[in-house]
This record gives structure tokens, C-alpha cells and sequence, in this order.
């Protein structure tokens, strides 16, 4: 007697088989690189997912997968007109789906034909800059249209160290809440623990997946160049001139960072007229002047660009053989987001930082202003409360009298109080009608004093790095919560042998790498790295990184496991 079978079912290709599938066939890609896979999974299994990737790891091939698998548009929030540029023509060039970019820099007429094609089904992949989303009417069109997935590229400019950038960003995560809360992929190529939390809250991301990967860029030779013999002016005539003196006898193309316009400006004057191709790049440019300095970077004209932070975003230019500071970065995030340029093909590159003490002075003068005044907050609070309908923020700068940066950052405050909220359209409302003006304006003020801590001893970690004797990229790798057994073969530090093999990892500490923990006056914290074996450094939620003497922990009981 035979045995019975049932009809066979058409199975449905797994995940793995699909991503794959879609990655070769539509996009091309042989094989997907360490941690794409698993962020286009997370997303396709409905998770918000926050993906940290160094540059030139391929985040623009988990959106183009994970959207061409979920039914629906893919939004993407991008912060330079150029880079949506390149995508679009990057994916058109596949021909796997249509792609639209909407942003200044295109005619009426287009804009109308993107949003006919989003509203007929007819366009997968829309790019949107922070600033189109300001608009009622485009946020009204993509509710419209239902989208699956809303990207966030380069989202470490939701974080606070990110404002002054783009502080649009600031207005996601009420853009995702209006659009119903569609799965949120955010993308960064740098992001300490403290930068992924506050990108996960501003994003109002739910349960999120966060993936991090290889933030190890081992073919960038990591070293600092310190001038401290002289005087502050000669300490600073002196580093600049050995700056020049490598750009010069180097071989670019290259990018050189300095804290001021009137730095870049100075600089590129002077390597210009040692016969180095070079220009200027900073924010007071016009788009247009900046357009074209890129442009002319990216195709080999200008062969060292000179720049402010506010270049580098998105710029896939994969030979850059070095990246210099003239002056020191505000944070080890920004460091390590500048540095992450050089070398995107694998080939040799070098980040080098010409660091003088004094160097300090100017970055903690751009941080000293960051505090709030409690009468002006509180009167923000009262004539918001007062108001029928959203308040524009232009009204309220005008009637309290403050500048823009002043009223930017007194609203981010209130709002993660509660106090206020802020609304894609860029208006503000009463978070909390029957909060008190005069509490709530205390407790952002209080809120502002902690960043500032924070901002604070940020600064201090750069200015760890550029003093240390270990390995520098165990320093690096550490602060963004990797552990890393040195000697790294290929920082300055490492190369003149002073750094001893690594002993037998957590073994000698008392607290791992990567665990909470509590002090008595601080609260609770992280553990970030060990120095040397004699100090332990512990990132604190309200105050940010502490240096603390390993042996005055151990005999003082500093530090306890956080329950």
C-alpha cells in the first residue's frame, strides 16, 4: 500500500535567499559586505534599525535592497544636494527602479513630475533634503503616498554635536510620528554610545536594532604632531608651516580641516602659492562656489581642499591619500567622521593632527556660549503656551529678541523636557499646557548645564588622543565601544615602540569594556577604556567622560557594578 502525499506548496525564498538574490540581480553587487545583510534583514523584519558603518562600507546598498523588497516608497532623508544627486544617477545607472531627488536645486516643473510619480506608484526611491520637509504640502504627499521606509542618512546630525549643521534633523522624529511610523533606517558612519542613544530618542525609533560594524580602518596611519616648545604664536607658526611642508612634498589628492573660514581661506592661499592645485570650503560659501570646489575635487582639478567641517558628508571620493588637522576636532566623533575620508579604496592613506595646546583655548571658546538664560526660556514656554496655533520660530526670536542659534538651542531643551514640541512643519506647540513656565525653563536650563559638561569632556577625550602614548587606534576603537588588543602596527605611537602587546584582555580589569557602571556622585555610566593600566575612563550619563585613577577606585570603592 502506498503512502499518501500531500500537493506540494511553493515555498517562499528566506530572507537570506532574497537579500541576496536582489543585491546580485538588481543592484549588481557580488557579495554584500559585513553587517549590510544584517541591517537589510532587521529592516525587512519591520525593525527600526540604526546601522554604524565606517565610510566606504556600502549604507547606500541597504536602503536600495531593503526598498526594492518592501512593498511601498523609500523616503531618504539626505543632507547634501550632491550626494542625492549621485544616488539618484547610482541607481538609475542599475535601472532597477525609478529614483527622484526633490530639493532647491531643481525647476517647479520637476518637482510637480516627482510628486505625480510618487502618488501613481511610479517612483520607489524619493530624496528629500531636511529642509523640504518644512513644507506642509511635501509632507502631506509622502503621508499620501505610504511609504515603507524612511531612511536617515548621515544621522549623527540629530545628535548634539551635529546642530549646528543641520539642525533640521531635530524635526524626524516628529516627520516619522506624522507619517504614521514607518520603519526608520538611520544610517551613520560614526557614532559613540552616547551619539546612537540620542539618535535612537530624536528619531523616536521603537525597540530599534542597533548594528555596529568595523569601525577599524587599519590602512589609515594614525599620528599627531605636537608643537609645545614655544610660545602659543610660535607653537602655531610652527605647525602650520610643517603642515604645509607635508602637503607639499606629499602626494594627494588630500583634505586639510581648520577650525575657522578665515583659517581655510588663509591656508589654501598659502599652498596655492606654493604650486599645490588647493581651495577653500566652508559654510559662508555660496552653494553654487561650494558645488563647484567640490565638483572640481572630485574629478581631479583641485587636488587639496581646505575646509571647515562643514565638508565631507557623503563626499565618495575613494583615493584621498591624506586628511590633516590644522586644528584639533571638538570631539573624537567629529575626529574620527573627518579622518574616515581618507583611504575609502584600501589602499595606504594617513590622518595626521598638528596639535598644539593652545589649540584647546579656541574650541573651548566655541563651547563656553551654550548656556541658556532662565528669563528668556521661560518667556518662550509662556507665549508658546499662549498661542491657538503653532508658534513659527522666526515670531519668537523676534519677540524675545535672541539670535537664531540662541532660540535653536533654548527649543531642543524645552522640547526634551517636555515642555514644548516641534513639529515637521518647523512650528512649535505646548508639550505640556498645564507645565509651569518658570519649572520648565529651570529644568532646560539644567538639561543645557549637563551637555555643556558633556561638550566639556569631549574635548577632553580629543585632547586625550592627542596626548597619549598608547596605540591611538585602541583609543579610537575604544570610544566607540570596540575593544582592540594593540600594538596596531600602523600608528605613530606603535611604529616607534612604545606601545607593549596587549595583556590577557578583561583579566586585570575590574570592570570590562562596555559595562555600566555606578559612582557615588556621578551616577551611572559606561566603562570606555583603560590608560596605560593605572586609569580607567567611564563615560557618566549627566556629566560625560571621567578619567579616574584605577588604584582610588579599587581602595575607595569608586565604582560599583549599575544594577
Amino acid at each position: 500500500m502506498g503512502t499518501s502525499k500531500t500537493p506540494a506548496t511553493k515555498r517562499r525564498p528566506s530572507t537570506t535567499v532574497r537579500i541576496r538574490r536582489t543585491a546580485r540581480e538588481t543592484f549588481g553587487y557580488d557579495e554584500l559586505r559585513s553587517g549590510q545583510e544584517a541591517a537589510v534583514a532587521a529592516v525587512l523584519a519591520g525593525h527600526d534599525t540604526l546601522a554604524v558603518m565606517p565610510t566606504g562600507s556600502g549604507k547606500s546598498a541597504i536602503y536600495q535592497i531593503a526598498g526594492a523588497l518592501l512593498d511601498g516608497p523609500t523616503v531618504v532623508v539626505s543632507p547634501l544636494i550632491a550626494l542625492q544627486r549621485d544616488q539618484v544617477e547610482a541607481i538609475g545607472e542599475q535601472d532597477a527602479a525609478a529614483a527622484a531627488q526633490v530639493n532647491s536645486a531643481i525647476s517647479a516643473r520637476e518637482r510637480r513630475a516627482t510628486f505625480a510619480d510618487l502618488a501613481s506608484g511610479d517612483l520607489e526611491y524619493l530624496f528629500l533634503a531636511p529642509e523640504q520637509l518644512a513644507n506642509p504640502d511635501t509632507i502631506d504627499r509622502i503621508r499620501a503616498a505610504k511609504p515603507s521606509l524612511v531612511v536617515v542618512d548621515e544621522a549623527h546630525c540629530v545628535s548634539e554635536w551635529g546642530h549646528d549643521f543641520r539642525p533640521e534633523y531635530l524635526r524626524l522624529g516628529g516627520l516619522v510620528e506624522a507619517l504614521g511610523h514607518p520603519t526608520i533606517l538611520a544610517l551613520t558612519a560614526t557614532a559613540s554610545p552616547p551619539v546612537r542613544q540620542e539618535i535612537v530618542e530624536r528619531l523616536r525609533m521603537d525597540g530599534p536594532e542597533i548594528l555596529v560594524h568595523g569601525f577599524d580602518r587599519p590602512n589609515i596611519c594614525l599620528a599627531v604632531e605636537t608643537f609645545a616648545r614655544g610660545k602659543d604664536a610660535e607653537n602655531e607658526a610652527a605647525k602650520r608651516e610643517a603642515l604645509v611642508e607635508r602637503v607639499v612634498a606629499g602626494a594627494g589628492p588630500g583634505i586639510v580641516y581648520a577650525a575657522t573660514r578665515k583659517r581655510t581661506e588663509g591656508l589654501a592661499a598659502e599652498l596655492t602659492a606654493r604650486g599645490v592645485a588647493a581651495a577653500a570650503y566652508h559654510a559662508g560659501m555660496s552653494t553654487a562656489a561650494r558645488e563647484r570646489t567640490q565638483d572640481a575635487f572630485m574629478s581631479g582639478g583641485i587636488a587639496v581642499i581646505v575646509a571647515t567641517t562643514a565638508f565631507g558628508m557623503g563626499i565618495d571620493k575613494p583615493d584621498v591619500r591624506f586628511v590633516y588637522h590644522l586644528d584639533i576636532s571638538e570631539s573624537v566623533d567629529a575626529y574620527y567622521q573627518e579622518l574616515g575620508r581618507a583611504g575609502r579604496d584600501g589602499e595606504p592613506a594617513e590622518a595626521v593632527l598638528y596639535f598644539a595646546p593652545s589649540d584647546l583655548d579656541l574650541r573651548r571658546f566655541f563651547t563656553a556660549g551654550g548656556s541658556l538664560d532662565v528669563d528668556e526660556t521661560e518667556r518662550i514656554v509662556h507665549l508658546v503656551q499662549l498661542a491657538d496655533d503653532p508658534v513659527p520660530p522666526i515670531a519668537l526670536r523676534d519677540v524675545v529678541g535672541m539670535t537664531d542659534t540662541r532660540l535653536g538651542r533654548a527649543l531642543n531643551r524645552l522640547e526634551e523636557v517636555g515642555a514644548v514640541e516641534l513639529l515637521p512643519s518647523g512650528g512649535v506647540v505646548s508639550g505640556d499646557a498645564g507645565a509651569d513656565p518658570a519649572e520648565a525653563a529651570q529644568a532646560a536650563v539644567h538639561a543645557q548645564d549637563n551637555q555643556r559638561k558633556v561638550d566639556h569632556s569631549r574635548l577632553e577625550m580629543m585632547r586625550g588622543y592627542a596626548g597619549t602614548r598608547a596605540c591611538r587606534r585602541e583609543y579610537l576603537l575604544n570610544y566607540f565601544g570596540e575593544a582592540f588588543a594593540p600594538p596596531c602596527g600602523n600608528c605613530d605611537n606603535c611604529l616607534a615602540g612604545l606601545v607593549a602587546p596587549a595583556a590577557e584582555a578583561d583579566a586585570d580589569r575590574p570592570f570590562p569594556l562596555g559595562s555600566r557602571v555606578r559612582h557615588g556622585k556621578w551616577g551611572d555610566g559606561l566603562v570606555v577604556r583603560y590608560d596605560d593600566g593605572a586609569k580607567i575612563v567611564v563615560l557618566f550619563d549627566t556629566v560625560g567622560y571621567r578619567s579616574l585613577v584605577l588604584d582610588l577606585v579599587l581602595g575607595d570603592g569608586l565604582l560599583a557594578p549599575a544594577s
